[in-house]
């Protein structure tokens, strides 16, 4: 029996082709030296160098939020990883570049499975985390954290539902994190 026009499995598979095709066109704008070295250059600075680099300045730069802030973010980095390893584990998606054709990996990869996005979720939580402490500082941070959640897409890394789902991860678990204490 085939699935009729309304089936939810209809449904899903129109959703996995739109994003698949989104990853492909979005994935073309690696063709451009300029972009790609921008990109790749963020996505690896959201490996964690930036984070863990606030991390360990805030106690001493960041006045009397120094620490607290640090202490949140240093929570949120083990929430997040243990949370997105269970989920990447669970789903195993393949990568874009192993999906999709025409698309390649830019950059190396930390881990083999694409959902969801570890970058982005680090980056939105750690976004909202610093800039709930010092808003100042959103100037610097969102261009930076949209760079990376970009950045992963058309490197070829991610998916864009993969970017979305790590994104809002990112934000409600920081906001969980913030209402702790």
């Amino acid at each position: 029996m085939r699935p009729g026009p309304d089936s939810p499995t209809l449904a899903r598979h129109k959703w996995v082709e739109r994003d698949r095709s989104l990853a492909q066109a979005l994935h073309r704008a690696s063709a451009h030296p300029g972009l790609l070295l921008l990109l790749a250059g963020a996505s690896r600075l959201g490996d964690g160098v930036v984070w863990y680099t606030a991390m360990l300045a805030l106690p001493f730069v960041g006045g009397p939020a120094g620490v607290p802030c640090a202490l949140r973010m240093l929570l949120l980095g083990l929430l997040n990883l243990v949370v997105y390893r269970i989920l990447k584990r669970h789903f195993a998606r393949p990568r874009p570049f192993v999906a999709c054709p025409g698309v390649r990996a830019c950059t190396r990869c930390l881990d083999e499975h694409s959902f969801p996005s570890g970058h982005t979720l680090h980056a939105v939580a750690f976004g909202t985390l610093l800039t709930a402490y010092y808003p100042g500082l959103a100037w610097v941070v969102w261009p930076f954290v949209a760079l990376v959640a970009a950045s992963r897409v058309v490197l070829g890394l991610h998916f864009p539902s993969d970017v979305v789902v790590g994104a809002a991860m990112g934000w409600a678990m920081a906001f969980g994190v913030l209402g702790l204490f």
